[in-house]
């Protein structure tokens, strides 16, 4: 018969066995340590892991959203404003993400903020606020370059907004006004310069045949007659006379 110490040995041993069975899903990979040093990259599916010897470190592959807290940046043209940003990132080789990097995730936070803060930094206000498509790729390509050798791939960065303070938005409704006035009036300059123009070239042409300013200003009195007014008074041009004796 087997003693209390058997019994116990001999579970300690089965569980030992059924710990070193491991399954992982499609998106995991596990990092295999053995005696401390890197040994390969197991999964997906049914892997075995020797207990005591082997150690397993889990990694996700799936794209992670990270939101990148609320960052102060002064722009080029020093206006203060408040930006943040969301940022996609995936683990594309998950030993790099483990060995080279203490914690990928905090790491790519800090980074993603830091970036934030310069890139944004060398541009004007109205560049952030306009030109916001150019400064995502921007940020994004310099994330990409230097999370590479932590195994990270950052396929996408999107700032989600620029707060500014109240004097600010002010400051840029008046601009905005301002623009709009300036338009108008070079628009109205632009129809008073061909509307002249127009009345030159009438006017060229109608010096040059008399007829013509005759029958304008019998159109001009015909104009005059239909208008509810009791009496009308008007010069008699000598030239109407003359052309009409002939």
């Amino acid at each position: 018969m087997l003693s209390y110490f058997t019994y116990v040995s001999l579970g300690i041993l089965f569980i030992i066995l059924i710990s070193a069975f491991r399954i992982l899903r499609e998106y995991e990979r596990g990092v295999i340590f053995m005696l401390g040093r890197f040994y390969k990259v197991k999964g997906p599916g049914f892997i075995i892991v020797i207990p005591l010897i082997q150690q397993m470190v889990k990694v996700d592959l799936r794209t992670i959203v990270m939101d990148v807290p609320t960052q102060d940046v002064i722009s080029r043209d020093n206006v203060s404003v408040k930006v943040n940003a969301v940022v996609y990132f995936r683990v594309i080789d998950p030993d790099k993400a483990i060995i080279q990097v203490e914690n990928y995730y905090d790491a790519t936070s800090q980074l993603a903020q830091t970036t934030l803060r310069s890139v944004l930094g060398q541009h004007d206000l109205d560049e952030m606020l306009s030109s916001r498509d150019k400064l995502n790729v921007d940020i994004q390509e310099i994330l990409d370059v230097q999370t590479d050798a932590w195994g990270i791939k950052v396929a996408n960065v999107e700032i989600k907004h620029v707060d500014l303070d109240e004097s600010m938005i002010r400051a840029i409704a008046k601009q905005a006004e301002a623009e709009r006035e300036r338009r108008a009036k070079i628009i109205h300059a632009e129809g008073e310069m061909q509307a002249s123009a127009k009345l030159l070239e009438a006017a060229t042409i109608l010096s040059k045949q008399p007829q013509a300013i005759q029958l304008r200003y019998l159109q001009t009195l015909t104009e005059i007659a239909g208008e509810k007014s009791s009496t009308i008074v008007f010069p008699l041009p000598i030239d109407l006379l003359k052309s009409s004796k002939t």
